[in-house]
């Protein structure tokens, strides 16, 4: 009601007032056009058409809300979709990192295992080589001393044979009877 009031005071200071000429005729087209205006209004009043778009304008407004509430909810399931992917991905990422650390310590333990296998095996093998060593040293001095022992009595046959007469053949004989005699009994 206060608008117009102040809607008929601004019409009436108009400078179509100013005009000459009586403003309350209906020969004055600026007064039909303010009664067409009054009448349009209150026609608009009297169907209620400010509280049918005041009522419109609610209804959008809520359903605009909703939506904001349903995208304020699609994000937050969006968010947390997002932190429990990137929690897996972190766990995922643990467990690779476990796996190529396990994975290493396994190489290194292997190759460990390996140098220690190598070293055991070089030692046997040492070992076997020194044997072989002393063996082939032991039979080479068995086979010189056999060889000595041969050239030995070759060269004391030959020197007794050159030195034995008949006489101390029998000697000989005799004494080395008389000694199995005293021996046996």
């Amino acid at each position: 009601m206060r608008s117009l009031i102040i809607l008929a005071a601004a019409l009436a200071a108009s400078p179509a007032m100013a005009a000459s000429g009586p403003f309350f005729s209906l020969h004055n087209t600026n007064f039909v056009v303010l009664i067409a205006f009054l009448v349009f209004l209150g026609v608009l009043v009297y169907f209620k058409v400010p509280g049918v778009l005041g009522g419109m304008l609610d209804k959008r407004a809520e359903g605009i809300q909703e939506e904001l509430n349903e995208a304020r909810k699609l994000r937050e399931e969006a968010q947390s979709l997002l932190a429990s992917y990137e929690r897996k991905h972190k766990e995922v990422q643990q467990q690779a990192d476990s796996i190529v650390a396990a994975a290493k310590a396994e190489a290194e333990a292997a190759a460990e295992q390996a140098k220690s296998d190598l070293k055991k095996s070089i030692a046997r093998r040492l070992q076997a080589a020194e044997e072989q060593i002393a063996s082939a040293e032991a039979s080479a001095v068995r086979e010189v001393r056999d060889t000595a022992i041969t050239a030995a009595i070759g060269a004391a046959q030959d020197i007794l044979a050159k030195q034995m007469t008949a006489e101390k053949s029998g000697a000989l004989i005799d004494a080395s009877i008389n000694e199995v005699k005293a021996k046996l009994h």
